[in-house]
């Protein structure tokens, strides 16, 4: 079986990693499998990039975003069938294709030459520009008149009627199977206009191996942190970016009681966390951007919580890393959250956008560490159980064989 992943970059960005774990674990079961990626980052020699013209989509663009079209500038789309790796490939898996490298008109055109996987890691493939709509419900009729047009991907123009209907016709013409990593956004796929094809639950893997439970002493001592000091983790790459809940995250440390922040430190990773530190009255350690999995297993392993305060999100990779990891978790009600963060169980569950709940559910797995212990536990747990990357690899290998017994 070769499978060709089509995807935004192959590590670059949540969706492009979900998906090399995916390329990772298939290869480990004996699957020829390869992607094709609007950015390589790595110097894999199953990964190359799609080979663009970049001249001439940039003109494009120039009118397809002025008239509030995104990514049908991108023509190269089109010359993908022409590219050894998808010669060979018997079945595509298409990811993230709203990163600025692909032109969803063209799905129908490879699609009818093979057949293919759509994983879905947000909700842009049903909707009339937004990777989440919020409260917004009228991507179920049609979207138009946008409530949120500066959502990311952001629209000049509101097209989102046309964006829509454009999506209805390449769905309408095209051979797709529809996989879901949170029960959320299964829900929500099939409530669109994916709902006319099969949609499959199948959660993303993670390396157990890489991320576990590591000596929390021997972490803390390696990152020079107190071993009686209670830390706080928290991971963000745009700190303006309001749907991650950065903004949330600073009103909520600052209303824990003067007592309880003087013996907390808090933890970050990302490039834009730099900027807690005169946000918050307590003390903060910067990492920085930590793309070694071994480091990151040290951070979540020397963390008390992982405070994730989002405001849309499906199966957020960094929840489940702190989960193999046996770190408890906080955070909303929100999307696909409550998959990994189960309360009393995993974590605690606030009240989408109640700040007062977000702190004081910190406030209470702070002062207690045996529920915490014992939380981490049910963590290690359930991520060997449900959320291992053998587990999801076997998944897909048995649903491309579906598609192709069934083609």
């Amino acid at each position: 079986m070769k499978v060709l992943h089509i995807n935004q970059s192959d590590i670059k960005g949540g969706a492009a990693i979900a998906g090399y774990r995916l390329h990772q674990g298939l290869l480990q079961h004996g699957i020829n499998s390869r992607l094709l990626v609007g950015q390589k980052q790595t110097d894999d020699p199953l990964v190359e990039q799609v080979k663009r013209n970049r001249w001439l989509e940039n003109q494009l663009q120039r009118l397809t975003h002025r008239a509030g079209f995104n990514y049908l500038n991108h023509t190269s789309s089109f010359n993908i069938p022409n590219h050894p790796f998808f010669q060979a490939a018997d079945i595509l898996n298409f990811h993230n294709l709203h990163n600025s490298y692909f032109n969803y008109l063209a799905i129908p055109r490879l699609t009818t030459q093979k057949p293919a996987i759509f994983t879905l890691h947000d909700m842009w493939s049903f909707t009339g520009h937004c990777a989440y709509s919020y409260d917004c419900k009228r991507w179920q009729t049609g979207c138009g008149h946008c409530p949120y047009p500066k959502s990311y991907p952001c629209i000049r123009h509101d097209s989102t009627s046309w964006e829509w209907k454009l999506k209805d016709w390449v769905y309408n013409h095209s051979n797709l199977t529809i996989v879901t990593p949170s029960q959320w956004l299964t829900k929500q796929a099939k409530a669109s206009l994916l709902g006319r094809f099969s949609v499959h639950h199948i959660p993303y893997g993670i390396d157990t191996d890489a991320y576990k439970p590591l000596d929390s002493q021997l972490c803390r001592d390696t990152l020079g942190i107190s071993q009686h000091k209670k830390i706080l983790l928290f991971s963000a790459i745009n700190l303006k970016d309001t749907r991650k809940g950065g903004d949330l995250l600073v009103k909520t440390l600052n209303q824990l009681p003067t007592t309880l922040k003087q013996d907390c430190v808090l933890l970050t990773l990302g490039n834009a966390t730099h900027q807690l530190t005169s946000m918050v009255d307590m003390t903060v350690i910067n990492l920085g951007h930590v793309s070694s999995d071994r480091l990151k297993a040290v951070v979540y392993s020397a963390a008390d919580l992982f405070l994730f305060p989002t405001r849309a999100d499906n199966l957020p990779l960094v929840l489940q890393e702190s989960m193999a990891c046996g770190t408890p978790m906080v955070s909303f009600d929100i999307g696909g959250v409550s998959d990994l963060v189960r309360p009393g169980l995993t974590g605690y569950l606030a009240q989408p956008d109640n700040m007062d709940d977000f702190c004081q559910g910190t406030i209470d797995l702070l002062h207690n560490n045996v529920e915490r212990q014992v939380m981490g536990e049910h963590c290690r747990r359930i991520a060997l159980d449900e959320y291992s990357l053998d587990l999801q690899a076997k998944r897909y290998q048995y649903l491309y064989q579906q598609v192709l017994d069934k083609r």
